[in-house]
């Protein structure tokens, strides 16, 4: 059920009987020259409306501009600060908590917004709202990712590339593919930025000419939806997995 579909007299059966949302949030922003600014966007509503779809749960509409500072070196990225975007977030979820939603899965696509959508979970459980956790596609399926491609690429590489080749196949410049992996930075490891052990970088920029990391001519649409079915697969189970959760079983331990 997508929520923004639906009138509000046909939402009470749903709120009478579940207190589990999705809500999907992801990013506006550079990812090389050949994909779409919204790709973290478009892989994150995809990957909540599926699922909302597959199990019934509720889905909300999309967060589209996340934590996204450190690419505004390139044309058209949006972002926002860290404590307007950890705010919003918090606050639109206390919406749902008005409605008896009690546990929520942030389906996220953005690196960037990692950090603080745990800390948004954090200041919802700590007061007994609710019980929020964050999701990141990728990081539910890394062995395959692994096994599909030599270089994946933590932004613009091919596991985005083949997500976006699967969902929005028009989006995706085909003919800049190559330009993307000669132009940004295709061969990293752990050491890439950092000087005695310090993290040098702030910016893609400082790293990556184009914006972009790996090898982006191994992505194909068929290893796209390979990816796609597995990470669903992965979400579905997690919201069933939390619908089944005593709710204080989900609450801080008390004080030994």
């Amino acid at each position: 059920m997508y929520l923004a579909d639906e009138a509000w007299p046909d939402l009470e059966s749903y709120f009478e009987s579940e207190s589990l949302a999705l809500v999907p949030l992801g990013s506006t922003e550079q990812h090389g020259p050949h994909l779409p600014e919204g790709t973290d966007h478009i892989i994150a509503e995809s990957f909540a409306r599926a699922a909302a779809e597959e199990t019934g749960y509720l889905c909300t509409p999309t967060v589209n501009i996340g934590v996204s500072s450190h690419h505004r070196q390139f044309h058209g990225t949006m972002w926002a600060d860290a404590p307007a975007f950890r705010d919003y977030v918090e606050s639109v979820t206390r919406n749902l908590a008005s409605h008896g939603i009690d546990r929520v899965v942030y389906v996220n696509a953005h690196g960037g917004n990692v950090e603080h959508l745990r800390e948004v979970g954090r200041r919802l459980r700590d007061d007994g709202t609710m019980y929020a956790i964050e999701w990141m596609w990728d990081e539910s399926i890394t062995e395959r990712i692994e096994e599909l491609f030599e270089t994946p690429g933590p932004h613009g590489g091919p596991k985005e590339t083949a997500l976006i080749q699967h969902l929005a196949p028009e989006l995706v410049h085909e003919d800049r593919i190559a330009d993307a992996r000669d132009g940004g930075l295709a061969e990293f490891d752990e050491s890439t930025g950092r000087v005695h052990g310090a993290r040098t970088f702030y910016d893609a920029i400082d790293t990556t000419d184009n914006g972009v990391f790996g090898d982006q001519t191994d992505a194909s649409a068929d290893a796209g939806a390979e990816l796609f079915t597995a990470a669903l697969d992965h979400l579905c189970r997690l919201c069933d997995w939390l619908d089944d959760q005593r709710f204080d079983d989900l609450l801080p331990k008390g004080h030994v």
